[in-house]
């Protein structure tokens, strides 16, 4: 990952990134160190971007509509990532 990515991790976080196998493992390390990830970043870690049309989910928290992003690791895999504006709840679909 390119160093400007990497603005605002520690030195820890930087070496327990640079230990994933993959970016499935490194966005599970990023959610378990509580980081969230800017659009760029998810981007290179998921070695493209959104393709798909956004989706619009219900969060479970609060009851707001959120607008998910869409990302894949590799081609088929792909999931949406939502953050409600309202409450900061994060969640994943298929």
């Amino acid at each position: 990952m390119r160093k400007e990515l990497l603005k605002g991790l520690t030195e820890e976080q930087i070496e327990k990134a640079s230990k994933c196998k993959n970016s499935k493992e490194l966005l599970a390390a990023a959610k378990k160190e509580g980081i969230e990830l800017s659009e760029e970043q998810l981007k290179a870690v998921n070695g493209g971007g959104c393709t798909a049309t956004p989706k619009v989910s219900t969060c479970s928290s609060c009851g707001a509509q959120v607008t998910g992003e869409f990302f894949e690791t590799t081609p088929g895999d792909g999931r949406y990532v939502f953050k409600c504006p309202n409450c900061g709840n994060h969640w994943i679909e298929r």
